[in-house]
């Protein structure tokens, strides 16, 4: 591959410009952010690719052009790639839902031109090119979208691009990909925003300077919530179907656990959260994370 172009050059875009470097992917990266501070951030920081003033300059050259902003500025940088994308480009984003942006893709894209969407299962609660890490992607899932209209050709030059970046590699449906991820990312960050939230309220209406006494629970909820804004927004937006959904479960089995607690109903609740402790287990023998407490945290 000759010409990659990173759009959105933060916590992910950073890492993919460091990792593609690194391996070898690409002779050139070219980079487009739109952000000023970013901008200075990238000067600084020296990364390894070249960034251009418009997205023409970019588009033009690119063979791989790789979204890495929020979903929500999806349209107006297809609007924009439009005039200047060559037929034979390929484009892939790392969004976390996939059934709406494929609408606005499918709708606004020139034809002619592929898109296969991706989803590397990366990242963390910091953002900015300042937090890019070379590593970002290695030995993490990445899930390659398929559809109806999707060419053998095109999936194969992107497994090959993630496996050369560390990545393991799914392909799945944009319906089942959202369905998975409304229960394992989208709602845990949900329920991190409302329990945060909440704590802030008790705090003001208490008159308790509770902050300070943060146990583990609530100092690892913080963690997650403290995860981009705007991202999470559009990841709310985008899956708000199947978001709504989990949550619907989600009440259903807090109320259960509110009638246990109410009713000292010993067996049903012990039940419970002898069943739901085998799942850290499961997650650790599929190496999903480290057999450390504290995540592995001093």
């Amino acid at each position: 591959m000759k010409n990659i172009l990173i759009i959105g050059c933060g916590l992910l875009g950073s890492s993919l410009v460091k990792s593609i470097k690194r391996r070898k992917i690409a002779k050139k990266i070219f980079i487009f952010e739109k952000s000023k501070k970013n901008i200075s951030k990238i000067k600084k920081l020296n990364l390894p690719g070249k960034v251009v003033k418009s997205l023409k300059d970019g588009v033009i050259n690119a063979d791989l052009i790789i979204l890495c902003t929020p979903m929500s500025e999806y349209k107006n940088i297809i609007l924009q790639m439009n005039d200047y994308i060559s037929p034979n480009c390929l484009i892939t984003d790392i969004g976390s839902s996939k059934i709406e942006s494929s609408k606005i893709i499918k709708r606004f894209l020139k034809k002619g031109i592929s898109w296969v969407s991706s989803h590397p299962i990366a990242g963390s609660e910091v953002s900015g090119p300042e937090n890019g890490k070379t590593n970002m992607f290695v030995g993490r899932w990445c899930i390659l979208i398929k559809g109806k209209d999707t060419k053998k050709i095109n999936l194969n030059i992107l497994k090959k691009f993630w496996k050369k970046n560390g990545s393991k590699i799914v392909v799945m449906t944009s319906e089942k990909h959202d369905k998975i991820f409304s229960i394992t990312s989208h709602l845990p960050h949900l329920i991190a925003y409302n329990l945060v939230k909440s704590a802030q309220e008790f705090e003001k209406k208490q008159s308790y300077d509770l902050i300070k006494f943060s146990a583990g629970g609530l100092r690892d909820f913080s963690r997650i919530a403290a995860s981009n804004e705007i991202m999470w927004r559009d990841i709310f937006f985008n899956n708000k179907n199947n978001i709504s959904m989990a949550i619907n479960l989600f009440i259903k089995n807090l109320k259960g656990f509110k009638k246990d607690i109410n009713s000292k109903n010993n067996k049903s609740i012990l039940k419970k959260l002898i069943q739901t402790k085998k799942v850290r287990s499961k997650i650790i023998k599929l190496k999903q994370d480290i057999n450390k407490p504290d995540f592995g945290r001093n």
